[in-house]
């Protein structure tokens, strides 16, 4: 179960994440590098967490213009992400320009691609804040399949997407699409900002392929320990 758990590294202490990722190396292979541990390593986070035998989660979200999303996503392929996300709400064709850079980038470094995500609807946001925010036509369930369906058209691997929608998306897509479920929150900690939300259990019963996990491991008292017990409950499932 420890290469379908991703924690998120949320903070941008450089001794923190050395801290954390050195507590959890040995249980935990994958860690999601997000802007504020990006603004404290910069480029330099992909050999630090190589050379530990890390597996690293690009999330920053990109979101603009298809050129230059393929720029940043091709320089990301290339420095050696193993998983890298953007916004399927910036459309069919950023999406699939982006898929080819970093097809190309990865064939010219001889390495393999990472996992492309397109990023749905953030799980931060419940029907009432959808409809509210964007006025659509669609309900919020909808609107994550329609834009999980988009993705898989433009190539992309699979999506980010809350754990309450997997089986839709699932039913949509088929087996061999991945989903990336955050909105992970064991019944011992506290929900915060999320509000769709599921236990580490329900998401791998539900069909999740990874979740990712932050601040219930990151700000526990035994990060190694809450890693654990995330772990436990994952393999119970």
């Amino acid at each position: 179960m420890k290469d379908r758990l991703i924690v998120a590294l949320d903070t941008d202490d450089g001794e923190e994440i050395d801290w954390l990722s050195g507590t959890l190396m040995d249980r935990v292979r994958w860690f999601k590098m997000g802007f504020q541990t990006f603004s404290a390593l910069g480029m330099e986070a992909f050999p630090w967490f190589k050379q530990n035998g890390h597996k690293v989660f690009v999330d920053l979200k990109f979101h603009d213009i298809p050129n230059t999303v393929a720029r940043d996503v091709g320089t990301m392929t290339k420095h050696g992400a193993n998983m890298i996300n953007m916004h399927a709400s910036g459309g069919f064709e950023m999406m699939q320009i982006a898929r080819n850079s970093a097809d190309d980038a990865a064939y010219k470094a001889n390495i393999p691609r990472p996992i492309l995500l397109g990023v749905t609807v953030l799980t931060s946001m419940d029907e009432t804040g959808f409809q509210r925010n964007f006025g659509s036509e669609r309900q919020l369930i909808k609107q994550v399949v329609y834009l999980a369906q988009l993705a898989q058209e433009a190539g992309l691997d699979g999506v980010v997407a809350s754990p309450l929608e997997i089986e839709p998306i699932r039913k949509a897509c088929g087996d061999n699409f991945f989903i990336v479920t955050p909105g992970i929150r064991p019944e011992w900690a506290e929900t915060g900002d999320q509000r769709r939300i599921t236990t580490p259990a329900e998401a791998i019963r539900r069909g999740a392929d990874y979740i990712v996990v932050g601040r219930p491991i990151i700000e526990a008292d035994d990060p190694l320990e809450a890693a654990e017990m995330i772990l436990d409950e994952m393999k119970e499932a």
